[in-house]
């Protein structure tokens, strides 16, 4: 590994707050946010740790950019409650 990305490793926070993409709604899930991360691999999404935005990094640990599908996912969970 570059030794750039071992210094962006070691300042990212631990995925605490990560969640299966399909792992049932959690309250606080809506189509345009979730509770937790649901991307399948948080490292490569460009807004991980962007303060504001990615679960990661806010207190309450709410993603303001889930992926693209997950508007669909979102409700094919919704139906399945």
């Amino acid at each position: 590994m570059r030794p750039a990305m071992d210094r962006m490793k070691k300042n990212r926070p631990e995925p605490q707050k990560s969640v299966g993409f399909d792992a049932p709604l959690n309250p606080g899930d809506t189509d345009k946010e979730t509770a937790g991360c649901r991307r399948n691999n948080p490292d490569t999404c460009m807004r991980n740790s962007l303060e504001g935005v990615c679960a990661f990094v806010r207190s309450d640990g709410i993603c303001k950019a889930p992926p693209q599908s997950w508007p669909k996912q979102y409700f094919k969970l919704k139906g399945a409650e």
